[in-house]
Order: C-alpha cells, then sequence, then structure tokens
C-alpha cells in the first residue's frame, strides 16, 4: 500500500515538475519515461496483490482529508486487478507517447496532464471512503479534461471538452447522492462502514440508478455517451487510448465497487435495469461506429459497443446472483472482467495505429487515406490483427470474452423470473447483431484506410511511423493473440475477484489439457485457442502452397477488372460512405433518421453529380438539445436575481434558511 502510494506521489509530483521541465528539448522523453516507469511499478504491484495466495486487503489511513474522516486507501483483489490494467494500459501510452510526443507540436499543454490524470485513475482504484472517492474521480474528470481541450485554438476540440466537463459533472453529482444515501444517517462514508448497514429496497433502487447513471455517463452508457465520441478524437492518440482503452475502465470498476460490494445483495430487478440499458448500447454504439469517415470517432464509438458487452456480463452476474445461482454468475462476471482486459488490449493499439497514421498523413478522414499498406506494412500489420481481435475473430482474445458472455446468456433457462427469461434473450440477440456490424465496421475501416490506391497526395507520401511507437503496437498485437490462445490462465487470475464479489469462481482452468477452456462442462461447450491458430495456420500454409504449387504458370494478359469504370482514378474506389449504404438504409431511416440527397446534373451536362447523406443524432436532438434549451430558459427568467438590492438579498437568504431548517426537521 505504500508502495502505491508512493508511486502515485510521484505521477502526481510530475505534474508541476514538466512545467519547469517544458523549456527543454528532452521534457517529453523524461515526463513519458518516468511515467511509463511508475505505472510499470503500479501495475506489478497490482499484479502481485491479485496474485499472491494470503488474497488478503492491505489499508491505509491517512491524516488528511475530512478532519473525522482521514483519507482511507484499501488494496482488495478489486482493486488490485483493476489497478494492473489500468496501469498495464499507462504502460502502453507512455511507450507510444515516447515516440508519438516527438510529433507533438505543443507538448507543454499536455505534459503537466498525463501524469496527472494517471495518478487520479489509480486514486479512484484505491480510495477506500466516498470522500477520497469522489475526490479522485473529479480530479480524474479535470485533468483529462485539460488533455481534451489541449488543441483549444480548434472550436469543435473546445465544444467537445466544454460538452465532457458538463457529463462528468453530471455524473460526479450522482455519485455524490448515491453515496449519501448509501452512508444513511449514520454520517460515516469510509467503505467498511458503507459494508455494514442494509438500505430497504427503495433506497436500494435509487442507489441502483444512481450508480448506473453516474458511472455511465463516464463509461458511455447510452443515452449518456454524447460526450465520449467529441472528446476522444479531440484528444492527443495516446490519451484518446487512455480514455478509451483505461478511463471507461475505471466507470466499470466504480460500478463494481458500488453496486456488487457496498450495496449488498442483489435483487432480480437490479439486472433488468442494468440489461436494459446494456444491450441497447452495444447495438447503437456499433450502428453509430458504422456510420463514421472519422478513424479516431469510429473508435470511439466502438467504445461505446463494448461497454455494452461488458455491463451485458455484468447485468447477467447480477441476475444469475440474486437467484443464488452463484457458479453462473461466476461465469458471466468473469466474462466481463475478461472483456474489460481484452478492450484495453485492442482499443489501445487500434487508437495507437489512428495515431501513427494521423502524424504519416495528418488526416483522420478514411475518405482521404488508402493504399498505407504499402507505405506502412508493420503499422497496417499490427492495426489488422487489431481489426481481427476487436471483431471477436478466434484466436485472439476478443473472441473468448464475447463467447463466454453467450455461455452465460445460454444459461438463462435456469432463471424463474419470466421477465429476465425474455429479456437475457432479447440482449443475446442484439449482442448478436452488434458483433456482426462490429466486425463489418472494421473491415471498412481497415479496407478504406489501409488498402486500395491513395486517395490523397498526403496518403500516398506516407513512411512508417517511429521505432518506440512500433513497439508499443507490437506488443499489443502479440498480446492480443497470446491472451487468445491463453485464456485460461487470465479466467484463473480473475478467480479471486470473482469468488469477493460473487462468491464463486469458474472453474480452474490451467489443468486442462491442450489448453482448453470449459467454462461450464466439457460435454456442453469447450474452446481452444491454439487448436484453432493451428488450423488457421496449417489450412492457409496448405492453401497457398497448392496455389503456388498447382495453379497454372502461363502468363495470361487481359485489362484488369474495372468494376465498369476504365478510369484508374483512386477516386472511383469504395468510400467509407459507400461501404456503410446498405447497413445505413436498413437501420438508418430509424436509428439515425438518415436521407440520402442525390443530384444528377441533366444529360449533356460536364458537372459532376454528388450525394449528399443528412444523419441526425436523435438522443441528442430528443433529448439534449430540448434540456438545453429550458435551461437556457431558465437561466434567463432567473437572471433577475443579479440585480436586486440588499435587503432583497438578505430576505432570499432569510426564505432559504427556513427552508432548510424544515427540510432537516423532517
Amino acid at each position: 500500500m505504500v508502495g502505491a502510494l508512493y508511486a502515485v506521489a510521484v505521477l502526481l509530483a510530475l505534474a508541476p515538475a514538466s512545467i519547469a521541465l517544458s523549456k527543454y528539448a528532452r521534457a517529453s522523453n523524461i515526463i513519458y519515461g518516468a511515467s511509463l516507469v511508475a505505472s510499470a511499478a503500479l501495475c506489478s504491484m497490482g499484479t502481485v496483490q491479485l496474485l499472491s495466495r494470503s488474497r488478503a486487503a492491505v489499508a491505509l489511513v491517512l491524516p488528511i482529508g475530512l478532519p473525522w474522516l482521514g483519507a482511507h486507501f484499501r488494496i482488495d483483489a478489486l482493486a488490485a486487478f483493476f489497478l494492473a490494467a489500468i496501469n498495464f494500459g499507462g504502460v502502453a501510452a507512455s511507450l507510444f507517447a515516447l515516440g508519438y510526443g516527438r510529433h507533438e507540436h505543443a507538448p507543454g499543454r499536455i505534459l503537466p496532464f498525463y501524469p496527472a490524470f494517471l495518478a487520479g485513475m489509480n486514486l479512484v482504484v484505491i480510495a477506500g471512503d466516498a470522500f477520497s472517492f469522489l475526490v479522485a474521480w473529479e480530479f480524474m474528470s479535470l485533468s483529462s479534461w485539460a488533455l481534451v481541450v489541449a488543441h483549444h485554438r480548434e472550436q469543435e476540440n473546445v465544444r467537445a471538452g466544454y460538452i465532457y466537463l458538463l457529463m462528468a459533472s453530471f455524473g460526479t453529482l450522482a455519485l455524490l447522492l448515491a453515496f449519501g444515501f448509501l452512508a444513511g444517517s449514520s454520517g460515516h462514508y469510509d467503505f467498511d462502514s458503507i459494508r455494514a448497514i442494509h438500505l430497504p429496497n427503495g433506497l436500494a433502487a435509487i442507489v441502483l440508478l444512481l450508480a448506473l447513471i453516474g458511472t455511465g455517463s463516464k463509461a458511455g452508457l447510452v443515452p449518456l455517451h454524447v460526450w465520449l465520441p467529441l472528446a476522444h478524437p479531440a484528444a492527443p492518440s495516446h490519451v484518446s487510448a487512455l480514455m478509451s482503452g483505461v478511463m471507461t475502465k475505471v466507470a466499470v470498476y466504480a460500478f463494481i465497487r458500488i453496486v456488487f460490494d457496498l450495496l449488498g445483495p442483489p435483487a432480480w430487478w437490479w439486472s433488468v435495469t442494468v440489461l436494459a440499458v446494456a444491450g441497447p448500447t452495444a447495438t447503437l454504439g456499433v450502428l453509430y461506429a458504422l456510420m463514421q469517415r472519422d478513424l479516431k470517432r469510429l473508435l470511439a464509438y466502438s467504445t461505446i459497443e463494448n461497454i455494452g458487452i461488458i455491463f451485458s456480463g455484468l447485468g447477467l452476474a447480477l441476475a444469475f446472483k440474486a437467484q443464488g445461482l452463484d457458479w453462473i454468475a461466476a461465469l458471466a462476471f468473469t466474462a466481463a472482467l475478461l472483456h474489460v482486459v481484452n478492450h484495453l488490449l485492442f482499443k489501445s493499439l487500434l487508437f495507437f495505429g489512428a495515431g501513427a497514421v494521423l502524424n504519416a498523413t495528418g488526416e483522420r478522414d478514411m475518405e482521404k487515406l488508402g493504399g498505407l499498406i504499402h507505405r506502412m506494412p508493420k503499422t497496417a500489420a499490427a492495426v489488422l490483427v487489431g481489426c481481427a481481435a476487436i471483431s471477436a475473430l478466434p484466436p485472439f482474445n476478443g473472441f473468448v470474452s464475447e463467447w463466454l458472455t453467450f455461455q452465460a446468456i445460454l444459461l438463462s433457462p435456469q432463471l424463474p423470473s419470466w421477465a429476465l427469461k425474455l429479456l437475457i434473450p432479447a440482449v443475446g440477440g442484439l449482442l448478436a447483431l452488434a458483433a456482426a456490424l462490429a466486425a463489418a465496421s472494421f473491415v471498412k475501416a481497415f479496407g478504406v484506410s489501409f488498402l486500395g490506391r491513395p486517395r490523397t497526395p498526403e496518403a500516398a507520401a506516407a513512411k512508417e511511423t517511429d521505432a518506440l511507437s512500433l513497439a508499443a503496437m507490437g506488443a499489443l498485437a502479440v498480446l492480443c493473440l497470446v491472451a487468445g490462445i491463453l485464456p485460461g490462465l487470465l479466467i484463473d487470475s480473475l478467480a479471486p475477484v470473482t469468488t469477493a464479489m460473487v462468491g464463486h469462481s469458474m472453474p480452474h482452468q490451467a489443468d486442462l489439457a491442450w489448453l482448453t477452456i470449459v467454462p461450464i462442462a466439457e460435454s456442453r461447450s469447450s474452446y481452444n485457442g491454439l487448436l484453432v491458430l493451428a488450423f488457421v495456420t496449417l489450412s492457409g500454409s496448405l492453401a497457398a502452397l497448392a496455389i503456388h504449387r498447382l495453379a497454372s504458370d502461363r502468363l495470361r494478359r487481359a485489362p484488369a477488372w474495372d468494376c465498369g469504370f476504365p478510369d484508374s482514378n483512386p477516386a472511383i474506389q469504395y468510400t467509407a460512405s459507400s461501404f456503410s449504404q446498405p447497413i445505413r438504409r436498413a437501420f438508418g431511416s430509424v436509428v439515425f433518421a438518415a436521407r440520402e440527397i442525390g443530384e444528377m446534373p441533366p444529360p449533356g451536362a460536364l458537372s459532376i453529380a454528388r450525394l449528399t447523406v443528412r444523419q441526425r443524432d436523435l438522443i441528442w436532438d430528443f433529448l439534449y438539445a430540448p434540456l438545453a434549451d429550458g435551461i437556457a430558459t431558465v437561466t434567463e427568467r432567473i437572471n433577475v436575481l443579479q440585480f436586486q438590492t440588499i435587503r432583497r438579498y438578505l430576505s432570499l437568504v432569510f426564505i432559504a434558511l427556513v427552508l432548510l431548517l424544515l427540510v432537516l426537521a423532517l
């Protein structure tokens, strides 16, 4: 515990130190290198604590914060897992930033807040009382907001930061109220005291909703997702990777800590609320991703989809735990935690790849890329692995956690509640649709960006990124494969967390033959990533050998197939918009209110034909826009309070005091 706090203190000290060092050319290397070392130390501490045989939580109270409370810090199995995951993401992002930071034109705006952001996320995880938790949560939000608006001369980034700050404040308010209800009239805000309080069903329902709102606004649950596709593209790419791959997992940690740990035994209907939000989040997130042309916005919307998958697993765990089916709850909970790790790996990899492309071309618009596989082959190979992993293709890691989630869904007939028996298969259908659309989305992302011919001179002149950035991407690509082949080791390491949160764990997997994983019983289902890899490698090699050895070697000359267009202009290639057109026509009129406006010149005219696609964010239009208008109207009405006499101000203060005393009396 002391070592973890010292490492966090180092990260906090790096923030002011970076201001003093900003005038030196090697400031970026020093700050990112020190952040890498501190994150590696914290990752090691979390891993050791998670895998220790004693499994006893370590705690410490510092005489800071509220006078009668102090600052409680605690590392149990849950905190240790997220401490390891968060700081592994910090190590990868810092390694990438050592190369990527050289291209940053204003590093002084980023360096002070980068280690502070890492420190804030760690403090949230190790906080042992509500006050320390909320202070760390707000510190994390403010430091990440500063990173979002680092390039503040772009008006779009300022707007993204403003919306992010509003949503972060709203989420913090919800969590503040949730902890207030949890503490009750006793006023004890340390987590050990809160665990001893048993709330009545009505208050427990309010806390659940507030926790879902507070953490969902940070994680990106629909309809609280509106900040995410604006803020993630605005931040530098290594920060985007932290926000998408790591910070959203801090929100997942907060939800688990409140609902599975502090709130007490769950009721079956808690899962209905969570699943009703999680399923549509997964499907809408990937539908929005499929419509995007901006590479980083596509990745940001994809994060919403994966958060929906994680919360689906958590909702299933609540349903099974409430009915006493702890062994199935352990399966669903393990699937959610495993997807936390998997999403951290492949989403960080993909954001690093987007950053490398942005550095090489200056473009995030896929319509202005193309042909990069010939100019950036190493980046293309790493991004291809990330696209396969996020599309849940075996033998990569994304498949395993989604497969385990579906295994839990298939066990839903054992639940006695008919509401859950009807809801869970519907959520399963939404997740299956999301998985298929995710594959289409990343076929588009990789195909349009890396394949074909360059669409712009910038894409044609692209060069491979630096060695350190490639090292970060290569390491994550290898881990995506290793985690898909050896998921049993990860599953076994999660056993202390699942035991602590749901009272049971999955069967031990490491002793099974051929690295097979068996979630329930071999007679029901099993998966072997090693055999899948061997089959794919062998069949692909045999097919290539047969083609080269058995195909005709006669040379034949013929015109290249050109889709009916004799012109070799790169503009005739598939674009991101044309690729997603069939799905946009199937879902767009309902989900996006999409309209396609065609402008066709008359016969004989030399003007070009145009197709304009207009889409709307219906959640923004029907929820947030009216809310903003209403707030603006109310503030205009009460603006008269700024121009009152001193007597009226004293009268208002007196009335407010009387009302507060009445509330306190009641």
